[in-house]
């Protein structure tokens, strides 16, 4: 593994390096090598852990930002109540195609991932670690091979997950490492709970990996130590995904509390006409804002923003924004588990409304059916999804008003849509309709409502449609039933 390329976003830092030190002179840092950068990790008993992570204030950092020690407290209150030992779980499949860190951590600095795993697993008494990987990602070699060069406190495993938006999510890793699909649960139960969320129904204190290599840092630093950077209430730093437009992505590390504008500057880029943070599940900024936004949750929070998962993504001014905003909504439509009403309804019927819009061919009512689908999809759903999805498209439209304002005249922007925001490559299947065979039947409609709409005049409105796997049957039948002949289900080669 030592000298085994790996194509892995570069790193770099505005001091001080925690997380990214020893990666300007090391590929990847296997045992030998993270042994000379960072100094011996000391072993705190259950309660000097607990303490250690309340005291430098660590947050989850997979973008819900729940505490870590109040998440470890109510697992370790059902491990003593039930008598069964929990398990340690690290999130490490991120499916947000704007993200690299974790990535990066798991193949360039799997031990101090693993560290911060073994810290929990050695004081709480775990009976397993598991750690949660892309298929066909560097980690799935990284992971194993760390793993087999250290003693471990516990028996541990690396498990591949399908590369998807919801495989990222907490309980569909849960779920996945039970043997069943990896999506998530149709019913929300905390892990730390036990039972139905938890990992063979033991309870389960997951985190995503920058979580466990924070709790490293901050184990080895103390609690003085790591506050020597950030801010009060967010001591340390923060690892972000900085996108660049025509070349691979950088992942930084920064203290909390820096201003987002000198690590654009660091990064080569400028505001352009808004700025994304916290990936596609984050929150739209205006440029003027965006730069002198804080890198800490309070201080996006003040702007109305999110740090979320750290992704970032600067859009430039040579792309239209409403077009880049209905290419994502589009994607995270079809990438919804489609198993409660705001996926199966609310974000394809709001993804199909800005196509639409972007394309200057939407009905007049296009934009308040996207709103209200919206509106309709936050908290009503099984996850964080729909929530996200809508804090996503509902930012966008608030922060390009103006050329939301230019397409609803029916002029346009004038910008083509020139695909800067980061998507993995088309996989699934997508409906087509040749217009030279519709006759406006609307048997497609019918047979498969959750994919095809008609416009006032009874034909599909869209003529190019994603279909997700839980749609395909409808897909299927739309195709198989259509008495002109005229819809297609196409497979991207």
């Amino acid at each position: 593994m030592k000298d085994a390329p790996l194509k892995l976003p570069d790193v770099r830092w505005l001091d001080p390096a925690r997380l990214t030190a020893g990666l300007d002179r090391h590929q990847r840092l296997d045992l030998a090598a993270h042994t000379r950068v960072h100094p011996p990790l000391r072993r705190p008993d259950r309660d000097a852990l607990l303490d250690l992570a309340e005291a430098v204030a660590l947050p989850g950092r997979g973008g819900a930002g729940f505490p870590f020690a109040r998440k470890a407290r109510a697992t370790l209150a059902t491990a003593d109540r039930t008598g069964a030992p929990p398990v340690v779980v690290v999130n490490g499949a991120e499916g947000e195609p704007s993200s690299a860190k974790d990535t990066m951590l798991l193949a360039r600095a799997p031990h101090l991932v693993l560290d911060g795993a073994c810290l929990a697993a050695s004081a709480f008494g775990a009976a397993e670690i598991v750690i949660g990987v892309a298929a066909g990602s560097p980690g799935e070699i990284s992971v194993p091979a760390a793993l087999a060069e250290r003693e471990l406190p516990c028996p541990a495993r690396t498990l591949c997950l399908p590369e998807s938006f919801a495989s990222g999510e907490s309980g569909a890793l849960i779920r996945a490492i039970n043997g069943l699909p990896a999506v998530p649960a149709p019913l929300k139960a905390r892990a730390a709970d036990g039972g139905t969320g938890g990992v063979r129904r033991r309870p389960t204190l997951l985190s995503n990996a920058e979580t466990w290599a924070q709790l490293a840092i901050a184990a080895r630093l103390g609690p003085d130590a790591h506050a020597a950077v950030g801010t009060a209430d967010e001591p340390g730093t923060v690892l972000l995904t900085v996108n660049r437009p025509g070349t691979d992505p950088l992942v930084v590390e920064v203290p909390t509390g820096t201003r987002l504008g000198p690590v654009l500057d660091a990064c080569g880029l400028r505001p352009g006409t808004g700025v994304l943070v916290g990936g596609y599940h984050g929150a739209w900024l205006h440029a003027g804002d965006a730069v002198d936004a804080t890198l800490s949750r309070a201080g996006l929070a003040r702007l109305g923003g999110t740090l979320g998962a750290g992704a970032i993504v600067a859009l430039p001014d040579n792309t239209c924004p409403l077009g880049e905003t209905a290419r994502v909504a589009a994607w995270l439509a079809a990438e919804s588990a489609g198993q409660c009403g705001p996926c199966k309804r609310g974000l394809p019927e709001a993804a199909e409304a800005l196509a639409g819009l972007a394309a200057d061919a939407a009905r007049p009512t296009a934009l308040t059916d996207a709103r209200r689908a919206l509106g309709a999809a936050q908290g009503g759903g099984a996850c964080s999804h729909p929530d996200g999805v809508a804090r996503f498209v509902l930012t966008a439209l608030e922060v390009f008003a103006e050329d939301l304002d230019a397409h609803l005249s029916g002029s346009g922007c004038g910008r083509p849509v020139r695909g800067v925001l980061p998507l993995p490559p088309a996989k699934g299947p997508h409906l087509e309709v040749d217009w030279s065979r519709c006759a406006g039947h609307g048997l497609c409609a019918v047979l498969a409502p959750d994919l095809i709409h008609l416009g006032p005049h009874g034909y599909p409105t869209s003529t190019t449609v994603p279909v997700a796997p839980w749609q395909e049957h409808g897909a299927r039948r739309a195709v198989n039933q259509c008495p002109a002949l005229a819809i297609r289900l196409q497979h991207h080669r």
